[in-house]
């Protein structure tokens, strides 16, 4: 009988595809290492999500070192949690939180106390011998459709382009690995398209692998996107989403949205991304209005016929979404564990979504690893899409390709969610 006791846990300052440090958290059962878990951060960050613990030594990687984080697993969280048994995710999560004693998990770190909990979920899949989407659900079936960000602009590029991602949703192909190579087969065409109007320097990439191109506004990123996928020839299988990351340019002082040169209040930006859908198959919004406005978010959502995303709005945090539930604010939330700093916790507010339906729409961080964790999640949870950046980099790769091979692991079984993405069976 294998044993579930963990008997040592360590963790280490590693690098993410920034440069910048973050918390790698290794749990051994039974003197085996059977889970390792890193840590992903963001650059474009809601107020109101868990807290990051840094250093603040400007003698060393400018004051962004994590190795506070780390010695709270080795000193504090690891000794704690010696003899537990490895199975019991939420008593160890519910354990951390206690630890730390505060809200956002400002003593200990949500990077130090999230990089404990998944590796305990990876250890706990690998004692039980299944892969992690299985072990959180066995009914896991459904393979995501994947957000690709074409082009990059607000705190992912260093360009003039406010709004943040640009999106191809691959909709119209029947499979994970389809879904790859239509969307590759459409980011060459762009290239092209972009070399031709701007030059070569301007396929540099942003953070999460999007052109960062010097185009201004939101009308002429749809212009080259639709010319490129017209060029490919999926005009039928294609939609477009958004990252507007609104918060990243409102002007609390006067209370209007800077767009490309422009004031905007509430009404018209409204009015404006009611034009943009009309005119393009845009069938997915996330923050298109600043992390405070749940009415206009509630405006929005009972307006336009689409997918409306929290991501700052809610960052992964029931109380912050029942918030919206109750005023109507959008219909879909993002995902991501780091937000919130447990996977129990996160779980907990994908499955209060589920019950109030809403989507759940899993995503990466700017500041990724190699880890491909995010990959199982999305299986795990069947929800149908997950934004992971274009497939350029070690740290975006490695998450399309662990879901080419769940997708030959299911086989038959798996269901690719397709033109279902906000509601996969």
């Amino acid at each position: 009988m294998p044993s579930f006791k963990i008997t040592y846990i360590h963790a280490r300052e590693i690098i993410d595809c920034r440069g910048w440090p973050t918390v790698q958290a290794d749990v051994w059962v039974d003197g085996q290492l059977l889970g390792r878990a890193d840590v992903a951060s963001g650059r474009s960050t809601g107020s109101h999500e868990a807290h990051v613990l840094l250093d603040g030594d400007p003698s060393r990687f400018r004051g962004l070192g994590v190795l506070k984080a780390v010695d709270n697993v080795n000193n504090v969280i690891g000794p704690e949690l010696v003899g537990w048994d490895v199975s019991e995710q939420r008593k160890i999560d519910l354990a951390m939180r206690a630890m730390d004693g505060t809200v956002n998990k400002t003593n200990l770190g949500a990077n130090a106390i999230l990089g404990v909990s998944l590796a305990v979920a990876r250890a706990a899949a690998n004692v039980n011998g299944v892969s992690l989407y299985r072990y959180i659900n066995p009914n896991a079936h459904v393979l995501p459709v994947p957000l690709m960000n074409c082009l990059n602009g607000g705190k992912l590029t260093a360009n003039e382009l406010e709004i943040q991602e640009f999106i191809f949703m691959p909709v119209g192909a029947t499979s994970y690995a389809h879904a790859l190579q239509m969307t590759t087969e459409i980011n060459e065409v762009l290239r092209d398209l972009v070399i031709d109007k701007y030059g070569i320097l301007a396929t540099n990439t942003g953070d999460e692998g999007g052109f960062a191109t010097p185009m201004r506004g939101i009308w002429e990123p749809f212009e080259f996107m639709s010319r490129a996928v017209e060029q490919a020839g999926y005009v039928d299988d294609i939609v477009y989403a958004m990252d507007l990351a609104a918060n990243s340019w409102f002007n609390k002082e006067t209370n209007l949205y800077q767009l490309d040169g422009k004031d905007y209040d509430r009404d018209a930006l409204l009015e404006l991304y009611r034009r943009v859908a009309e005119k393009y198959p845009l069938v997915s919004m996330e923050d298109p209005l600043q992390e405070e406005d749940f009415e206009g978010f509630s405006l929005l959502t009972g307006e336009l016929d689409m997918q409306i995303v929290g991501d700052d709005l809610f960052v992964t945090n029931v109380d912050r979404l029942r918030q919206g539930v109750q005023k109507g604010a959008a219909n879909a939330m993002l995902f991501k564990v780091n937000q919130i700093g447990t996977l129990t916790e996160a779980l907990d507010a994908a499955e209060f979504a589920y019950r109030n339906s809403y989507g759940v729409q899993v995503s990466e961080r700017s500041g990724e690893t190699e880890d491909p964790i995010i990959s199982d999640l999305v299986v795990a949870l069947n929800s149908g899409q997950i934004k992971t950046g274009m497939p350029i980099r070690g740290e975006r790769t490695s998450k399309h390709n662990r879901l080419l091979q769940i997708e030959e692991e299911l086989g038959a079984a798996g269901v690719y969610a397709g033109r279902n993405f906000a509601r996969p069976a």
